[in-house]
């Protein structure tokens, strides 16, 4: 059979069809003001080349231009003097066959650009304009005025007209903080008749209205710069960076609407950041830009709030986060800030990823997600329940949620809470919603027909006792399906509290949502509870509470009360589909604590409420990011080593292998498998296949391995029989 892996295009067929869905490589170069005399530009271009970058951004306008712009105020590299780096990059990459974005910066401008209109320039709450943070000399520029809508749309224009890039890729084009200046005044009360916000307190009206107003804003200037754009070049696109998760800014069911693509600026991590992160940030991009390309921003420095631009990140710590973005289906696109190269250890491993990548690049593009678990992540949530404590009341719920089925090697998608329609769920069984606190009742009654029509939902502690603007409801929107009524209140610091494991009386069984906690007769509780009792009390308790007792002095420490009404969780069957309710915030606190038995709870209850095999088994050593994927003949399986001391601290020093890994893969129906390879070293792999199921062993990982599974359709059911 003839290997048809590695990509025979020429370089003249890189023209066809839009770049936005063509491209699946980038690479950028963001160039600081002395580079135009310090920088080799052929050796970038030739490094885009030899790394098989089929798509670039550079260095163009706005703060500083780096080409000879000939409008007023816009401030040139003064390193540049008669020559025009932007050309000779543009020209450069087109004679490769690449696609070109232009990238420009609107945050800052100079301080002869305020001098003559300080009407441009953000104001503080106190009235003052706001100088720049970290350059002395540079102001900040208002997102919402007429330096964006205005001034930045002339330069737009006059880099398209000059250099016909493939689009304007815009950083820090939002603003940076909320600005007073006496166009947001005006402009805002003349939309709402009201004046900006002094609070940040989501529940109130001025600012719930603030949120609403600067979003459409923002999306305004999007369509005004995109639209400009398409007038010069009608397959250019204006490309925003911004969005991801229920912390965002833009509404992202919108923005899913409104761009072509989209990059997942979320270069690298530090901290307590692990490397998971990744791919939930591919995931929470692609559940609103569906099938449209996206991009995943790796910076090849270290991220920090130290901002050592410079740097360079370990060939272990890039490897992994590259690898756990592709296996989530983004695109990579590096980023390297500054043309002169100070440390030069980060080159051949970037070269080294995207060769391997555009060998393989046929199991990568035109795919469709398998997983039958979705998570819900909430932007409405976030801002009008979470506010300023979003981070903890809402995000710590999804990150919690995420690492428990990441550890339980379940693959699952995440899901945009406004984009709850039977088309989108229609594809999963299980319904995950981590303290989806705000719900409308229009949301409420999609998740209803969910679970009519057999599907599975795993709720916990508020979920759905908010409306959408955050206002309390007396009952749970969801009451129907989670089987409980509020009886006031929720403890928001239990301490010392445990769950009895309980035996269902009748079978003297335990329910399956214990499994795997057989010699433990009780385990620890969370720390926040939603005081609830149940509608249907016939219901058998798989787990009840031990209420608080005391801590200190340590003779004291025992329980007062070891029979109380209250469940741990509560599990019904509605319908044709079931439903686990856990009121306390058990994701949460596997979040901040990781106690092992939380994170078995979680794994079971998505386990019993799917009830169907996942389409992808793992068995083995490790923890593994697994993700799963059909493209038109093939399908491809994910495995991201991230077994390392340094999961959950980075960077990591070196990778770790993990061995044996058995693997079962459901096959679609009407196929049969002609070829099955591992593609981190191209050697064809053993599979044995045994009721429509491929049987798969995995001598080892090192960072990431994929299994690409190449089939045919056959006619009849008896395509993937046993043989």
């Amino acid at each position: 059979m003839t290997d048809t892996s590695t990509d025979q295009r020429t370089r003249g067929d890189v023209a066809e069809g839009k770049w936005f869905g063509r491209v699946m490589r980038w690479g950028q170069l963001t160039l600081v003001e002395n580079d135009p005399q310090e920088y080799d530009p052929d050796f970038w271009l030739d490094y885009f080349e030899r790394a098989r970058c089929d798509a670039v951004c550079l260095s163009a306008g706005g703060y500083i231009a780096y080409y000879p712009t000939e409008i007023p105020l816009h401030h040139r590299s003064a390193w540049m003097k008669d020559d025009d780096p932007l050309g000779t990059l543009v020209n450069g990459c087109r004679e490769r066959g690449m696609a070109v974005l232009a990238r420009t910066d609107p945050h800052a401008v100079h301080q002869h650009v305020f001098d003559l209109h300080p009407e441009w320039i953000a104001v503080d709450s106190d009235g003052n304009h706001r100088r720049h943070w970290a350059m002395p000399g540079a102001w900040v520029t208002c997102a919402l005025g007429p330096y964006n809508f205005d001034y930045m749309s002339e330069v737009n224009l006059e880099i398209m007209a000059r250099y016909n890039v493939d689009g304007i890729f815009s950083n820090r084009w939002t603003g940076s903080g909320m600005c007073y200046c006496e166009h947001c005044r005006s402009a805002f009360r003349e939309a709402t008749g009201l004046e900006l916000p002094r609070t940040t307190d989501p529940r109130d009206p001025a600012r719930r209205e603030y949120i609403l107003w600067r979003q459409n804003r923002l999306f305004e200037l999007c369509e005004r710069w995109d639209t400009s754009i398409r007038q010069v070049s009608p397959d250019s696109r204006f490309v925003p960076n911004s969005g991801g998760g229920s912390l965002s800014d833009l509404d992202m069911s919108i923005f899913g609407q409104v761009a072509e693509t989209a990059f997942a600026d979320r270069q690298g991590r530090s901290g307590t950041v692990v490397p998971w992160a990744a791919g939930k940030n591919a995931k929470e991009y692609r559940a609103t830009m569906r099938d449209k390309a996206v991009g995943g921003i790796f910076s090849v420095g270290i991220e920090g709030s130290h901002r050592w631009k410079d740097s360079t990140q370990s060939a272990a710590e890039i490897r992994v986060w590259v690898a756990d973005s592709i296996a989530n289906g983004m695109r990579p696109w590096f980023t390297k800030f500054g043309g002169v190269l100070h440390d030069r250890r980060w080159l051949g491993v970037v070269e080294e990823i995207y060769q391997w990548h555009h060998r393989w690049e046929r199991y990568f593009r035109t795919q469709e997600p398998l997983a039958r678990v979705a998570v819900v992540y909430s932007q409405q949530t976030a801002k009008f329940y979470g506010g300023t404590a979003a981070a903890d009341r809402v995000e710590n719920h999804v990150l919690g949620m995420y690492h428990a089925l990441v550890e339980a090697r379940i693959p699952f998608e995440m899901v945009h809470d406004r984009l709850l329609t039977p088309e989108v769920l229609s594809r999963f069984k299980t319904l995950v919603l981590p303290n989806i606190a705000a719900l409308s009742d229009e949301q409420c009654e999609q998740i209803r027909g969910f679970v009519a029509a057999g599907g599975g939902v795993v709720a916990t502690h508020e979920t759905s006792l908010y409306d959408e603007w955050g206002a309390s409801r007396d009952r749970f929107g969801l009451e129907d399906l989670l089987g409980v009524r509020p009886t006031g209140g929720v403890g928001e610091d239990v301490k010392n509290s445990y769950l009895l494991l309980a035996e269902d009386p009748r079978t003297g069984r335990r329910h399956a949502v214990l499994d795997g906690l057989e010699e433990a007769t009780r385990i620890i509780n969370g720390v926040r509870r939603v005081n609830v009792e149940p509608i249907d009390t016939s219901l058998t308790a798989a787990l009840t509470v031990v209420p608080s007792y005391p801590d200190l002095p340590m003779e004291e420490v025992y329980p007062r009360q070891t029979g109380a009404n209250e469940q741990g969780v509560y599990l019904r069957e509605v319908g044709a589909g079931r439903v686990a309710y856990f009121p306390w915030d058990v994701d949460r606190t596997f979040w901040e604590v990781l106690d092992p038995d939380h994170g078995t709870l979680l794994r079971n209850a998505v386990a019993w409420t799917t009830d169907e095999p996942s389409p992808v088994e793992v068995t083995g050593p490790g923890l593994l990011d697994v993700t799963v994927w059909r493209q038109p003949d093939s399908l491809t399986v994910h495995l991201v080593n991230l077994t390392n001391p340094m999961a959950m601290r980075g960077p990591f020093r070196e990778l770790l292998p993990v061995g044996e890994q058995h693997v079962r893969v459901r096959l679609p129906e009407h196929t049969r498998v002609t070829r099955a390879r591992l593609l981190r070293g191209g050697e064809p792999v053993q599979t044995r296949i045994l009721d429509g199921t491929a049987l798969i062993v995995v001598p080892g990982i090192t960072d990431h391995e994929v299994i690409a599974i190449d089939l045919e359709t056959v006619a009849g059911a008896a395509g993937n029989r046993g043989r």
